[in-house]
């Protein structure tokens, strides 16, 4: 091999880079361990990579830790292949069934070994840990798998005869078995409680010749109305299942079809559920509107009427709880794109009975999840580039005016959120402005205070002529935004401080009220009516989980207020969010 590494397999969720390091350091000194990882979940996917500085020490892992318990699991070790297509050929696979429950991996591994050198070798287990019977074991050429195989095949391992086979992918084996042309097993059910095997076999026999027929009965002998007739030749299987499916015998409605494991049942019918919701995915997209703060009047005419002026309507419902209430929400659905376009533009943030309703283009859970949890990165980001900027004293245009949490954490009950304009600049970090010394916010009067050092004069050559020069006790009055008197006078503006708004009272904030603000001051009062409700329901995240909800828009934040349910709906979103980023974050 001219490469050191080892693929290490079979791991637990938990197993670490420092865990494998603390076990293969023994062996020798390892250059490099990676867990693979899922990118976007970063949770473990169950194997890594272990890279040693020379092949005698990697021999030496792949000989003494090989099938040894890492976190309580034996785990599985083999050379790293750099080229996937050795491991996709499957060339030297041999499978194995009809396997003892006892063998694991290492038993296998050692009844093979004797045919050539082993690259992988397991044993199939369940969810349990428990084998499942089969297993497969890859040698490094063809011919040793061969030998085994020759050897092998139809001997006993612990009193079980076992098969030995080359391995064939799953796509080969059902296009070299085509199930419409070759099952002749019948599975069928709805019989009455009296037929017996007898009277299944009559019932089949005018079709072909039967090789078996059964009825599956219960613990008590009782017949559970089902059973399998296997024909001779596929031909009567198939013109049994023409003739008697959905045939009326008696008072039931007579199944027949082909007899199948209940894996491959359960994954058809996933198959079949899977591409029924993506065409119906595909046939909405664009077109399913998702209306919320709905009125207790509003029903599904109510809907379809307000709607109907911006295009034909598919369907209109309201979602409504077992009692038939209203639950706040519904669904609209156009014939064309456009015509929904048309409608989220007019109909968002309109008064529609008592409440101004949320429209926009439906998404499905995954799509919402992802979405918050891309701007919970995003917002995680931004706070880290703002607090390298405070310490530089330095803020770039592109991010004034956007809102964002003080460095420590989530702001306090009664903390006003921060915008880039209010920090205070690298230069003067450590000082008090007037307002902030009489409490924080300020209650709007002017006020006071002695310049007792006047300008900085220059070190050097103590002040160039010509410019005006502070003097001692001069008393200067703070108007909103103007650091000094001067500033208000008409000289050239200094570095400002951003007023703090006007408080708005809880019970007066609607869109009215909202868009008499000013535009800087509308995200800051929702945050702070949000926080307020939010603290209530999530105390350590309010802050972050405040921010979050800001991204939406203004009118959907205003339902969140008024919709105490909807907003816990958002809120445990927000908190899923989180917590999978935090997972991630310190995995990395």
């Amino acid at each position: 091999m001219a490469s050191a590494s080892l693929y290490v397999g079979d791991l637990q969720a938990d197993v670490s880079e420092p865990m494998l390091f603390e076990i293969f350091s023994h062996v020798g000194p390892v250059a490099s361990i990676r867990v693979c990882r899922d990118a976007v979940t970063r949770r473990s996917l169950g194997y890594a990579y272990v890279n040693f500085h020379n092949m005698v020490d990697a021999e030496r892992a792949l000989d003494t830790l090989n099938y040894s318990a890492v976190a309580g699991q034996p785990c599985r070790i083999m050379w790293k292949h750099r080229d996937p297509s050795i491991r996709k050929t499957g060339l030297g696979n041999v499978f194995i069934k009809n396997l003892d429950k006892q063998l694991d991996n290492r038993h296998l591994n050692d009844t093979f070994s004797a045919f050539g050198n082993i690259v992988s070798c397991k044993v199939a287990m369940d969810e349990r840990g428990e084998s499942k019977g089969y297993g497969y074991v890859q040698y490094e050429t063809k011919e040793e798998a061969d030998q085994a195989i020759a050897k092998v095949n139809g001997m006993l391992i612990c009193d079980k005869k076992v098969f030995v086979g080359a391995f064939v992918p799953k796509q080969e084996r059902e296009k070299a078995v085509d199930p419409d042309q070759s099952f002749t097993n019948m599975f069928v059910k709805n019989l009455q409680p009296d037929v017996d095997q007898e009277k299944l076999s009559a019932m089949f026999q005018q079709f072909g010749k039967i090789m078996s027929a059964v009825v599956m009965k219960d613990d008590e002998g009782a017949s559970k109305c089902f059973g399998f007739v296997d024909f001779e030749a596929h031909e009567s299987a198939i013109k049994a299942v023409d003739e008697m499916n959905s045939k009326e015998i008696g008072d039931k409605q007579l199944y027949c079809g082909r007899a199948e494991k209940k894996v491959r049942r359960e994954a058809e019918q996933r198959r079949k559920l899977d591409a029924k919701r993506a065409e119906r995915q595909a046939k909405y997209q664009g077109v399913n509107l998702y209306v919320k703060n709905l009125d207790d009047e509003v029903d599904d005419d109510k809907l379809r009427k307000e709607f109907s002026p911006y295009g034909t309507i598919s369907s209109a419902k309201v979602m409504t709880d077992a009692k038939l209430h209203s639950k706040g929400f519904g669904f609209v659905c156009f014939s064309l794109p456009d015509e929904a376009t048309r409608a989220v533009t007019g109909m968002n943030g309109q008064m529609l009975g008592a409440k101004p309703i949320y429209v926009a283009l439906h998404q499905t859970r995954d799509v919402r999840k992802a979405q918050l949890q891309a701007q919970f990165a995003q917002r995680q980001t931004m706070q880290g580039q703002m607090q390298r900027m405070q310490m530089q004293g330095g803020m770039p245009p592109q991010m004034q005016g956007q809102m964002f949490f003080p460095p420590g954490g989530a702001p306090r009950p009664g903390q006003m959120f921060m915008y880039p304009q209010q920090m205070v600049p690298g230069g003067m970090r450590g000082q008090m402005y007037p307002q902030q010394m009489q409490g924080g916010r300020g209650n709007g009067q002017q006020q006071q205070f002695n310049n007792q050092g006047g300008r900085r004069q220059n070190q050097k050559g103590g002040g160039a002529p010509g410019k005006q020069q502070g003097k001692p006790n001069q008393q200067f009055k703070m108007n909103p935004g103007v650091r000094n008197q001067a500033q208000a006078e008409g000289a050239p503006p200094q570095q400002q401080v951003a007023p703090q708004p006007a408080a708005v009272p809880s019970a007066g904030l609607t869109a009215s009220t909202l868009a008499a603000l000013p535009q800087g001051q509308q995200k800051q009062v929702l945050g702070e009516k949000l926080y307020g409700q939010i603290s209530q329901m999530q105390p350590q995240l309010a802050g972050k989980i405040t921010g979050m909800l800001l991204e939406l828009d203004t009118s959907e934040v205003l339902n969140l207020i008024d919709t105490p349910a909807h907003l816990q709906v958002k809120v445990d979103e927000a908190v899923q969010a989180l917590n999978a980023f935090k997972a991630a974050e310190g995995q990395q």
